[in-house]
């Protein structure tokens, strides 16, 4: 299974394209034949899913119950974003306009392995997020999230 981790900035081009890095291609499953569902992320950044991962979502998202009005919201506007991308032979991504504009991203963007998907941020956006977190906030959060089952 793949576990994305790391960060890399990269340069987009004039077509919105971008180069994936190369370090998180080698987590890449094959059953996802470098094929890619982007899509909003619950923060001002893009999320990125190998296709197999997807998969698993998708299953997760078919479960939720459309005659409930905040499923039916949470799942129309999760999924209102949603495309499908392929790398090309050059082993770039063709970022749609649209999500490029709503996550504030121009010319280049950050990739962050996030263990089964990815974050594409803006840097200024990214920057932004990471001066309001300070370091004691994080150590409060991180230990409850992780604190009771690592010693």
């Amino acid at each position: 299974m793949a576990s994305f981790k790391g960060e890399y900035d990269h340069s987009i081009d004039s077509k919105g394209r971008v180069s994936f890095p190369a370090k998180l291609r080698k987590y890449l499953p094959p059953q996802s034949q470098d094929s890619f569902v982007i899509l909003k992320g619950l923060e001002r950044c893009l999320l990125l899913y190998p296709q197999e991962h997807w998969q698993q979502v998708q299953e997760r998202l078919s479960e939720m119950n459309k005659f409930r009005t905040q499923e039916r919201t949470v799942l129309r506007n999760f999924l209102r974003s949603a495309d499908d991308l392929t790398l090309d032979k050059h082993n770039r991504l063709a970022i749609p306009s649209k999500l490029m504009e709503w996550a504030s991203i121009d010319s280049k963007v950050i990739f962050i392995g996030m263990g089964d998907s990815i974050e594409l941020w803006s840097p200024d956006i990214l920057e932004k997020a990471d001066q309001e977190l300070d370091s004691d906030t994080y150590r409060e959060m991180f230990e409850n999230v992780m604190g009771d089952g690592f010693k």
